[in-house]
């Protein structure tokens, strides 16, 4: 199960290798392969008896870049933005709880460095790992946090790093500089083939 992915990147490297993957969102599928995705809420699918669970959960109300949005400018609690991030911390641990819940055997979590503020239930614990894109092959830097359980740490494969430091930083970190748009959202989201292909070789085999 590949949740909250629609563009199939991860759950397209799982196939490559000859696993039954299927990819679930809320979303129709942009990867090409309606027949592999399940468009639905996944927490609707959790028992359906998995093995391997990797999932991304929206991180706009969890990731350090939102947590100004917490309050208003007279310092003031922003209520509303408040339920939303407390509403995106219960779907978070839904998700991470699965092996306990679900009895999915091993999961991953992703998402970006979470501010400080996900943690205030107890329930989460701190990230297992942080990978970058560039220990995969991509010229570029974005920090990801990994939740992990039953699960190695991700090795690097083809690190780039000092090529990729030669670059300007809107190169190197075209994610951070990418422009406003409608789907802005969604292309920050989709996860790097070289971190995919990794997951799909290092996990697929367990």
């Amino acid at each position: 199960m590949i949740a909250c992915e629609e563009s199939q990147v991860v759950c397209k490297a799982f196939r490559a290798r000859g696993h039954e993957a299927y990819s679930c969102d809320i979303l129709p599928c942009s990867g090409g392969h309606p027949e592999w995705h399940i468009q639905d809420d996944v927490l609707r699918h959790l028992d359906e008896g998995w093995d391997l669970m990797i999932a991304h959960p929206p991180c706009t109300y969890l990731c350090n870049a939102g947590v100004t949005w917490l309050y208003n400018a007279d310092g003031t609690e922003n209520e509303p933005r408040w339920r939303e991030m407390s509403a995106a911390q219960d779907f978070f641990y839904f998700l991470y709880d699965s092996t306990r819940r679900h009895h999915i055997p091993r999961v991953c979590i992703e998402n970006p460095i979470p501010h400080k503020y996900m943690y205030g239930n107890g329930l989460i614990e701190k990230y297992t790992q942080i990978i970058h894109p560039w220990q995969f092959g991509h010229m570029e830097q974005k920090p990801t946090c990994l939740w992990l359980k039953n699960l190695p740490l991700l090795k690097e494969t083809n690190n780039v790093k000092e090529e990729m430091k030669k670059l300007p930083a809107n190169k190197r970190q075209r994610i951070h500089y990418m422009a406003p748009s409608e789907t802005r959202s969604r292309e920050r989201s989709v996860t790097y083939t070289g971190i995919a292909n990794a997951m799909a070789e290092q996990w697929g085999s367990l």
